[in-house]
């Protein structure tokens, strides 16, 4: 796994490249287009992307400040996320795009700038600065996807794909957690595959547990962008069957995830 900031990054610059390029060309009634989260459309899920860089970026160069300003933000508001995306819908899909672009930018180079040994407050337990930036990488990779779910477009793969499969792995104790369930001392072994690359696998060699398949389908799952019966993968052992059953790479409440036979697979692994 690549462990550098810069490689971080350039996955990040490659995911964003792509998730530009599908924005580029649409007009106002595009950004209006309904995407699979409830209620969300196209400028939500980007306006979504881009408040998160900003907060991302104070939490990296200021972390007093980014601790105020969450206590303040999360007192009295029932759904945080909900607010913030109803308070963000006076713009234009353009200023939305104008924003996520230059809140971007803020953020790659505060990453850059960042101490490697330091450690980054969040709205849940506080991370790495590898572990921050490899966050954002898998959030906009799961809203991307929205992104090209709503617009019917197929979403490229990019470098970025590995990171989310390792955050899905590494979340394992998350997804327990946020079910309100004990987490298991079994091991899992992963086994993913990607068209034109060696499979990346984790976990020991001889686990009875196991999960494999295509890369894809398994970012998807842990992301909660496809239902588990949906896809192709192969999973063995009860823990395994339990952790995809509610994978959830992100942090925060148990997502609402899709219902089987909302979406078809993408034909490439």
């Amino acid at each position: 796994m690549p462990i550098s900031i810069d490689d971080l990054l350039s996955d990040l610059a490659a995911e964003t490249a792509v998730l530009h390029a599908c924005l580029e060309d649409l007009g106002e009634d595009g950004w209006e287009t309904s995407t699979p989260a409830d209620r969300w459309t196209v400028k939500d899920q980007i306006g979504h992307l881009a408040f998160f860089d900003q907060s991302v970026t104070v939490a990296v160069l200021d972390p007093d400040r980014f601790r105020a300003d969450r206590e303040d933000a999360m007192r009295g508001v029932g759904s945080f996320v909900d607010a913030l995306t109803e308070a963000n819908r006076g713009r234009t899909g353009g200023e939305t795009d104008a924003w996520f672009r230059s809140a971007r930018e803020a953020m790659v180079d505060a990453f850059g700038r960042g101490d490697p040994a330091a450690r980054v407050p969040w709205y849940g337990p506080d991370m790495s600065l590898g572990s921050a930036l490899t966050a954002r990488i898998m959030e906009t990779w799961a809203h991307g996807q929205d992104v090209y779910d709503g617009l019917g477009l197929s979403h490229p793969i990019t470098p970025a794909l590995r990171q989310v499969a390792h955050i899905g792995v590494r979340a394992l104790p998350n997804s327990y957690r946020a079910n309100g369930r004990a987490i298991p001392d079994e091991s899992v072994r992963v086994e993913l595959i990607v068209a034109g690359d060696e499979p990346w696998a984790w976990g020991p060699v001889d686990a009875v547990d196991r999960v494999s398949g295509p890369a894809v389908d398994f970012c998807l799952v842990v992301t909660q962008r496809r239902h588990v019966a949906d896809t192709r993968l192969s999973i063995v052992g009860a823990v395994a069957t339990e952790w995809m059953s509610i994978a959830q790479a992100f942090a925060g409440p148990v997502g609402a995830g899709r219902s089987p036979g909302q979406f078809p697979m993408p034909d490439s692994p």
